[in-house]
């Protein structure tokens, strides 16, 4: 087969780190590939390999110049191969070939709140269109699914493929092996309503005014969150810098030197599709306390985890006093069964079995 796979998403969050985690995998296979995106960036990939071709491309997904003015010596390549896979929802214009897409949530319509009211008209068009071009799609959890067939329909087939740690991450964990605990609590993500972050920080205050001696760390980028709620980050620029800090960004080395240091990763989340930190901090020998959410209880119920009622904050500064007051536990090791419960080489077969099915 001749596959062309988008990847000008490779930096973009939780669907680059799916799109890097299976690429390595679908690109040991005898497929040719053409990869569309920055070629630099798609170097490390590539190098070495006589069975794929970077088509250079910087049109930003979902931009009118995708829908409108892709390029047509692009389209001409694209059209002669055998199919055409996105690790997200946008199709370029003029794809004539079948079409492969990945839906992680769809959030959008189930938190209307989080854009305007234009703002998820447009989102919906390109669900809508995604769900009505693609021979068959993927997500990354039962729920993802049932929420994709709530507002898209179940007249196509929608498969579920997990995200997972990144095979690179082991060098990391190898050099952590004996690392200290710090008086951390960590939280990875934003500040959009749904990660929880508001009632994490009150849960956090409350918990302080009972003694607790521990440090939050807010890992994500300070630029990202002033286009956000604003009502949040004055919550969090009015507390003293000893007790909430920014990591800003870091590096994956320096996520896993933080996450491996921490007493607990706080994940507070009202909604997600998967949720990859609990298991990137179980992975790096931290506890994780989570909210009782759908895919947080599809994903994690096998798993060493605490949970606590999503959006209680109440509930949730309980549960860091009664974790982090007691006698500091030791650092979590996951059985081989759950660690390798899920991995990108088993999501990069699935997708690949279905390709060529």
């Amino acid at each position: 087969m001749i596959i062309t796979i988008d990847c000008r998403h490779l930096e973009y969050s939780g669907i680059g780190v799916y799109l890097q985690g299976c690429l390595p995998y679908f690109l040991d296979t005898d497929n040719y590939f053409y990869l569309i995106g920055d070629s630099v960036k798609l170097e490390s990939f590539v190098s070495g390999r006589k069975n794929v071709c970077v088509l250079d491309c910087h049109i930003k997904p979902f931009s009118l110049c995708e829908l409108f003015l892709f390029p047509k010596r692009l389209l001409s390549i694209i059209n002669k191969g055998t199919l055409y896979y996105s690790a997200y929802c946008n199709i370029p214009r003029g794809i004539k070939i079948p079409v492969y897409t990945t839906i992680h949530d769809i959030i959008f319509p189930d938190f209307p709140e989080l854009v305007t009211n234009i703002g998820l008209m447009a989102r919906m068009w390109f669900y809508r269109r995604a769900f009505r071009k693609s021979k068959k799609m993927f997500t990354v959890s039962e729920f993802s699914k049932s929420r994709i067939q709530h507002h898209l329909g179940s007249t196509k087939p929608i498969i579920v493929t997990h995200v997972a740690i990144q095979p690179r991450f082991t060098e990391y964990i190898d050099k952590n092996r004996d690392i200290q605990k710090k008086q951390t609590i960590v939280f990875i993500g934003n500040i959009k309503k749904h990660k929880g972050l508001d009632y994490l920080l009150d849960a956090f205050l409350s918990a302080k005014k009972e003694g607790l001696p521990h440090k939050l760390i807010i890992i994500g980028s300070k630029e990202n969150f002033r286009s956000s709620d604003n009502a949040i980050l004055k919550k969090i620029y009015s507390v003293n810098a000893d007790s909430v800090s920014f990591s800003g960004f870091i590096s994956d080395e320096q996520l896993v030197t933080v996450l491996s240091e921490a007493s607990l990763l706080a994940q507070p989340s009202l909604y997600e599709g998967f949720g990859l930190p609990p298991l990137e901090a179980m992975t790096f020998g931290t506890h994780a306390l989570v909210s009782d959410i759908p895919a947080f209880k599809e994903i994690y119920s096998d798993f060493p985890v605490t949970f606590f009622r999503a959006g209680d904050a109440d509930d949730l500064k309980n549960k860091l006093l009664e974790i982090l007051q007691r006698p500091p536990p030791e650092p979590l090791v996951l059985t081989k069964e759950l660690s390798l419960r899920f991995t990108f080489e088993k999501t990069a077969k699935v997708i690949l079995r279905e390709l060529e099915a």
